[in-house]
Order: structure tokens, then C-alpha cells, then sequence
């Protein structure tokens, strides 16, 4: 059987190649990658390196031939790039005779109001109407995701947000991709949909968990859309990245990350990483 993972370089994809690596011997999993040269750590360790670019079909012909087991890594970009890049991927798939496919999409996503679904939305349907069986890792949020707050914390600053009340099921991204792999590697995730979302939480819950890890008081900053785009601009975020991530933080506030689960446990065989400890190892990897 053999295995691929695509955006093997990436943050996630690393981790998820890391955590195949100790159930699986390196000779049963390749890599699809749009630069190979990134990924010479893993061709090193004996993984098939392949090229494959979401952009150009082809190559993704040529990186998915005689694979059994796929799991496509949501790209990054704009809805309507990641839309036609994951299309491409799931048309190559089918083509190339893909007998199961993991998706890594979004929290609720046929239901979600946040900004980000329409890709995932699209995806899923896509992966659906192959016939080929699936699983669709609905990941939540990455812990991650919250480092240059926590970053500004560290150094003094209070913990800015237009999100209110709005909870979120953060967990880090080692859970994440464990999962993932577990998926990938084991039978029986056939036509499956996981909701991963770790222990909901409100940013005032989640910056007191990072006030207990820090050892001091973190102030939170409730401000609305306008003011927190104005904040964000100040701190050197692109133009363009603006309405993103006041777009994130409404999503939130609305609700739309609010998934409650324990699919994390049934598909892990463990419960998720607490976030007190999940702060911890991101504080002490990036003080």
C-alpha cells in the first residue's frame, strides 16, 4: 500500500510526514511537493519524493500514479485559487485511480458562515462525486494560528480581538496531524466526516490559560471590526491580509468555529493535548 501526502514541506505536512514515519516504513510513503529541492530531508530518510503542482495538472498525474491512500493538505491563497487547485487535485486523483482520499477541510464546513468555507464547501463536494471513499478532517483551529499574539503578550502588549464571545476549539497542529495520519495509515475511515475541535474557549479563556502558562495578567482588548483592522494595520499586516483577518475574527464572534466534538479522542485513541500544555510548547519554542 502506498501512501502520499501533499504540502509534505509545510507546517502541517511536516508534522503529519513526522508522525506517518513512526507507524510506517519510509519506502510506503511519497511526498507531492511544488518545489522537491525543500523536501531533500525527506528523500534522505527514503520517502519518495514527487513533484506535483496544484497549478498544473500534469505533474500531478505523474505524483499520484500508483498511489492507494491520499491525503490533500488545503493550499493556501484566495477562495477562488484554493477552489481550482483542489479541483485539480481530486480530478488527478480519480484519474490516477486514488483509492481513498483524506481532506484536511474546515470546522462545520457545509453549514459555515466563515469566510474560509467556500473552498472547503467546494472540495468536499468535489472529493464526493469521485465515488472514491473518503474522510473529511474538519480541522477546527490551530493553536499556532495565535502566535503573533502571543508573541505581543510576551512582550507586554494586551491581547487585542473583535471576536466577543465567540469560542473556538483550538488545538495544536502535532494533534492535528497526528490525526491526520491515523486516518491516512489505518482502515475503516471510509466516508467519514471528523470534527477535530479541541475544548471550546473564548479568547478571555484561552488568555487566561496563557496568563497562568506566562505567570502574569494578559489585559484583553475587545474592540470592534474597524478599530482592530486599524490596530492590525498598525502592526505591518499587508493591506490585503486585513479583511481576512477582521473577517476571522467576525467569523468567531458569530459562531462559526463553536463545534463541539470528540472526534479528536475517537480517532487519536487519546484525548487532545490540553491547551495549558499545547501554550506551553509554543511559548518555549518561540522564547
Amino acid at each position: 500500500m502506498k501512501l502520499l501526502v501533499t504540502g509534505a514541506t509545510g507546517k502541517l505536512g511536516s508534522k503529519v510526514v513526522e508522525s506517518l514515519l513512526k507507524s510506517v516504513p519510509a519506502s510506503q510513503l511519497a511526498v507531492s511537493v511544488r518545489n522537491p529541492e525543500k523536501a531533500a530531508g525527506l528523500s534522505s530518510q527514503g520517502v519518495e519524493v514527487r513533484h506535483g503542482d496544484f497549478d498544473h495538472p500534469k505533474t500531478l498525474d505523474t505524483a499520484f500514479a500508483g498511489i492507494d491512500r491520499l491525503l490533500i493538505i488545503s493550499a493556501d491563497g484566495d477562495n477562488e485559487t484554493r477552489i481550482r487547485q483542489h479541483t485539480n487535485a481530486v480530478e488527478a486523483a480519480k484519474r490516477a485511480g486514488v483509492k481513498f482520499i483524506a481532506y484536511t477541510s474546515l470546522a462545520n464546513a457545509t453549514e459555515s458562515k466563515n469566510l474560509m468555507a467556500p473552498p472547503h464547501v467546494a472540495t468536499e463536494a468535489a472529493i464526493v462525486n469521485t465515488g472514491i471513499p473518503y474522510s473529511f478532517l474538519r480541522n477546527n483551529w490551530y493553536l499556532e494560528n495565535e502566535i503573533g499574539s502571543i508573541q505581543g503578550a510576551l512582550a507586554g502588549a494586551p491581547w487585542v480581538t473583535s471576536a466577543g464571545e465567540g469560542k473556538v476549539g483550538w488545538a495544536n497542529q502535532q494533534d492535528y496531524a497526528e490525526a491526520a495520519a491515523a486516518v491516512l495509515v489505518e482502515e475503516g475511515h471510509e466516508n467519514t466526516v471528523y470534527e477535530l475541535s479541541g475544548p471550546l474557549l473564548t479568547q478571555e479563556e484561552l488568555v487566561k490559560v496563557l496568563g497562568l502558562v506566562l505567570g502574569k495578567e494578559i489585559p484583553v482588548q475587545q474592540v470592534n471590526d474597524e478599530t482592530y483592522a486599524e490596530i492590525m494595520k498598525g502592526l505591518g499586516l499587508p493591506d490585503f491580509v486585513i479583511p481576512i483577518v477582521v473577517g476571522i475574527q467576525e467569523s468567531i464572534r458569530n459562531g462559526s468555529l463553536e463545534v463541539e466534538s470528540n472526534d479528536f479522542e475517537k480517532v487519536l485513541g487519546r484525548p487532545v493535548t490540553p491547551v495549558n500544555e499545547a501554550l506551553t510548547q509554543i511559548v518555549n519554542a518561540i522564547s
